[in-house]
C-alpha cells in the first residue's frame, strides 16, 4: 500500500489528531498508533510531527492537556494526555467539510469519479 507522510500529510494534520482525540482521551503514542489503525498503516506520522501540532491545537483551545496522574498504576515517566474540546469538536466538523471541498475541487480538476 501507498505510503503518506511528510508534505501530503502537512495541512491535513490538525485535522487527524482531532479526529484521533474524538475516541478519547490519548497521549501521544496512543495518537499516533490511532492514526496509523484508521489509516490501514498507509498514514506515516511521525513523533517530530505530531507534538507540535499538538501545542498548535492546545494553544488555540482545540484540545485540552493535562500531566497523567501520579496514581496511572503504571511505571516509567508520566505523559501528557490530550482531550478534545468543544471548541475543537467545532474544528473537527470544519476541518472535514473542508475535505470535502477540497476533494470535490480536486476530483473536477483531475477528471477522476467523484
Amino acid at each position: 500500500m501507498l505510503q503518506i507522510a511528510g508534505d501530503k500529510l502537512r495541512g491535513h494534520l490538525e485535522t487527524l489528531v482531532l479526529s484521533s482525540l474524538e475516541q478519547g482521551v490519548a497521549h501521544g503514542l496512543e495518537i499516533v498508533k490511532r492514526v496509523d489503525a484508521a489509516g490501514s498503516g498507509a498514514l506515516k506520522l511521525k513523533e517530530g510531527s505530531l507534538y507540535p501540532a499538538l501545542y498548535r491545537l492546545e494553544q488555540a483551545g482545540f484540545v485540552k492537556a493535562q500531566w497523567e496522574g501520579e496514581g496511572s498504576g503504571r511505571r516509567g515517566a508520566r505523559r501528557r494526555l490530550y482531550r478534545l474540546t468543544r471548541k475543537g469538536k467545532r474544528q473537527l466538523n470544519l476541518g472535514r467539510q473542508e475535505w470535502v471541498d477540497f476533494v470535490t475541487v480536486m476530483n473536477g480538476v483531475l477528471g477522476a469519479p467523484a
